[in-house]
C-alpha cells in the first residue's frame, strides 16, 4: 500500500510528538524544526532514526542539515520512498 502525503505527515507528527512530548497539533508542515518547534540536535537525530525505521528510508549526515521544516522532512521521505520503488 502506498502511503499518501497526509499519511506520512501524520506519522511524522506522531514521531515528533513521541520524541519531544509536544502536542501533534503544534506540528505543521511549514514550521521550522529548530526555530519554531525548538527541537535540539539530539532530538532531531532521534526523529531521524525513528523516521528511517518507520519508512525504511535513509537520512544521511549530509542530508540532515537540508531538512529545515517539517515539510522538508516529508519531502525527503516521499523522494526516498519513490527512489526505492
Amino acid at each position: 500500500m502506498t502511503e499518501t502525503r497526509e499519511d506520512i505527515y501524520g506519522e511524522v507528527s506522531a514521531i515528533i510528538q513521541e520524541v519531544t512530548g509536544m502536542q501533534a497539533a503544534d506540528v505543521s508542515p511549514k514550521k521550522s524544526i529548530v526555530d519554531d518547534l525548538d527541537i535540539d540536535s539530539l532530538s532531531m537525530v532521534e526523529i531521524g532514526v525513528a523516521v528511517e525505521d518507520k519508512f525504511a528510508v535513509e537520512i544521511t549526515d549530509a542530508e540532515m542539515p537540508k531538512i529545515v521544516t517539517v515539510e522538508d522532512l516529508i519531502d525527503h521521505i516521499e523522494q526516498a520512498m519513490a527512489a526505492r520503488d
